[in-house]
């Protein structure tokens, strides 16, 4: 067998997340179809995952490997996935062969997300399963100090999912960026990257932002909710449709 990583991008509009459940249409469950399909296989082909996306988030640089049988060039990896996988919106990006002990998961150094907010009022007609839309007036320097008191290694148990199923709430922020795009001040993008995250941290983390940004909180409030290691303290959630996860660092 050959271990090829995937390198795959994905409108996650219509999955209802990437792991695959039974009932449900899943990134995952499409892509082991298509790796079943070009293995000339009898069950679907196991596909690992850098990080599984909830339902409605995307992904532009999801990483991922598969083990198919030898004999296989990259080149027809990708483009024989991509084929299969019509007409559901995902793209193997590209496709390289690596060693048999390389592992999508637990070789990652680094992940690195996207949360894209459209402050404006009137409707989304091209990103409205693509971007956050929230009308009111943002106080972007508020939204950064409140930003400043989440980087580090810190307790993220007030950032975190109650269904999250990580041995530990201590998480190492490295990053965590408000911008607004140049020429179009309606568009808000925050970054953040870390070797892990916990499950809905990045959600949890920008709704509370937004919330520090609208007024509803003063900064310090966000040092208070993060001390309180209480998910109740914390602000309330981001849409999914927002969220993209950009890029894996090995």
């Amino acid at each position: 067998m050959s271990r090829f990583k995937l390198i795959i991008e994905y409108d996650g509009t219509p999955f209802c997340g990437w792991q695959k459940h039974e009932g449900n249409l899943t990134v995952q469950e499409v892509l082991e179809t298509a790796a079943m399909k070009l293995a000339n296989a009898d069950a679907p082909v196991p596909v690992q995952c850098a990080g599984r996306t909830d339902s409605g988030v995307h992904a532009r640089g999801q990483v991922a490997h598969v083990d198919l049988p030898e004999g296989r060039t990259s080149f027809n990896v990708r483009q024989g996935l991509n084929m299969l996988m019509l007409p559901h919106p995902i793209s193997v990006v590209s496709a390289e062969e690596v060693s048999p002990d390389f592992h999508a998961r637990f070789d990652a150094q680094r992940r690195h997300y996207l949360y894209r907010i459209t402050n404006r009022s009137s409707r989304l007609a091209l990103d409205a399963y693509r971007s956050w839309q929230v009308h009111g007036e943002f106080d972007f320097d508020a939204m950064r100090k409140a930003a400043s008191f989440l980087i580090g290694h810190q307790d993220f148990s007030s950032f975190r999912s109650a269904d999250c199923q990580a041995k530990s709430p201590l998480k190492t922020l490295d990053t965590l960026e408000i911008l607004q795009r140049q020429n179009r001040h309606e568009e808000i993008m925050i970054r953040t990257s870390a070797k892990s995250f916990l499950h809905h941290q990045v959600r949890n983390m920008v709704g509370t932002l937004v919330h520090v940004a609208l007024g509803k909180w003063e900064p310090e409030r966000v040092a208070e909710a993060l001390a309180a290691r209480d998910r109740r303290a914390g602000g309330p959630m981001a849409p999914a449709h927002g969220l993209y996860l950009m890029k894996v660092d090995y």
